[in-house]
């Protein structure tokens, strides 16, 4: 089955998990991506649980549909290698510092000299204009720079506290996606290449300030900034008689159906703070706080019930552990076991989408380092002999050998 970016070459001159999750995206949806590796490898795959070393469960996770090449392009014999793979790329993405890739030879003017054509994308932690060009950036660090941990505390006091996930880092990967297809798109239109720079302190803040810039959005302001429901104490998985659960009582309708099926225990219709959607912002601390005591007085099975025959949004809080065994999941076919050539069987997680026509599907097993640097330098016209020579002093490396 045809594939929506069959024929796209990429170069991922990338590691750890920004820049990865965008390019298993793409090669998901068809794309070529060989996956540049210094010859110690990508040090994700020294991260989670692993059968053998450098396959980890994260890089598994991360890295399908690429195939791996070992290159030290500090030597030169290897940048050789790589400026040979520019030339015939569509995109190249990167997610090191800019300064790092002009120190090795590889800016944008000097990419863009060998391969006018090509898409050169850079995912990394802030906007060259700024005063914060070139510092180190991780996702913990972009995440209290946005202001994420603060909005913990704001809710309910708590210290401030990171999301448990790789919020910045994925957030920007999904980012890059839509922009390398874009990019794409005017390349096939006009032959142009160009740099897109996706700076993760710039992405995250327009993430966050979506929600809350709030009476800033006005100038002068007309409040504080931040979405009072947003913050609220009570906006969280409820405490019932056995369990939590996870329900929007959000619109007028939803809250005049909590009424009608509360019957006798509610007054909703009688109060004016549940009048409109305005009242009910502007009251949303006591709002959220009745319904927490009220939804302890029933077990989560009889809310859920309740809920569903309300056409009131709710669903069970999940563990890690239940939400790998969710048998929604399960009806969509959202895992699937498959047999990893060098780590056994393995669970793979699904694409979540569907297409009527070119639907994106994994093309290749997450690689192990320098699985494929043979076959690549092949294509790229280097002939066996030129191939051991390279091996014999470190610049590739292959599982060949």
């Amino acid at each position: 089955m045809a594939r929506p970016l069959d024929g796209v070459k990429i170069v991922d001159f990338s590691n750890m998990l920004m820049a990865p999750y965008a390019t298993q995206i793409l090669g998901d949806m068809g794309a070529d991506v060989v996956k540049v590796e210094a010859p110690g490898g990508d040090p994700v795959r020294n991260i989670g649980p692993a059968r053998n070393p450098q396959m980890g469960a994260i890089f598994l996770n991360c890295n399908r549909s690429k195939r791996s090449i070992v290159l030290d392009v500090k030597h030169p014999d290897g940048y050789a290698v790589i400026t040979r793979m520019i030339e015939d790329a569509d995109v190249l993405i990167y997610n090191r510092r800019p300064q790092s890739m002009e120190r090795l030879g590889l800016s944008y003017e000097v990419v863009s000299e060998i391969n006018s054509k090509i898409i050169y994308v850079g995912l990394y932690g802030y906007g060259e204009q700024g005063r914060y060009a070139g510092k180190p950036a991780f996702d913990d660090l972009t995440q209290g720079a946005a202001a994420i941990p603060w909005l913990a505390h704001l809710a309910d006091g708590r210290e401030p506290a990171y999301t448990p996930t790789a919020i910045a880092d994925r957030g920007v990967a999904l980012w890059a996606v839509g922009e390398i297809n874009a990019a794409l798109y005017h390349q096939c239109r006009t032959g142009e290449g160009q740099r897109i720079d996706v700076p993760m302190f710039e992405m995250l803040a327009s993430f966050v300030l979506g929600d809350h810039l709030g009476g800033e959005t006005f100038d002068p302001p007309l409040s504080a900034p931040g979405y009072i429901r947003m913050l609220n104490p009570d906006r969280r998985p409820y405490p019932t008689q056995d369990g939590y659960i996870c329900v929007m009582v959000y619109t007028d309708r939803h809250w005049r159906a909590f009424d009608a099926a509360l019957g006798d225990e509610s007054d909703f219709e009688c109060d004016p703070r549940y009048a409109s959607m305005s009242a009910r912002t502007a009251h949303i601390t006591e709002i959220y706080s009745d319904l927490a005591e009220r939804l302890l007085t029933r077990t989560t099975q009889d809310w859920l019930a309740l809920f569903d025959k309300a056409d009131i949004p709710a669903m069970p809080l999940h563990t890690l552990e239940t939400l790998v065994d969710d048998p929604h999941l399960d009806d969509v076919g959202f895992f699937s076991k498959f047999e990893h050539p060098s780590e056994g069987r393995l669970t793979e997680i699904g694409i979540p989408s569907t297409w009527s026509h070119t639907q994106p599907t994994p093309s290749r097993h997450a690689p192990q380092l320098g699985e494929h640097s043979i076959e690549i330098l092949r294509e790229f016209g280097y002939a066996d002999q030129q191939i051991d020579a390279l091996i014999e002093i470190g610049v590739t490396a292959s599982t060949e050998n």
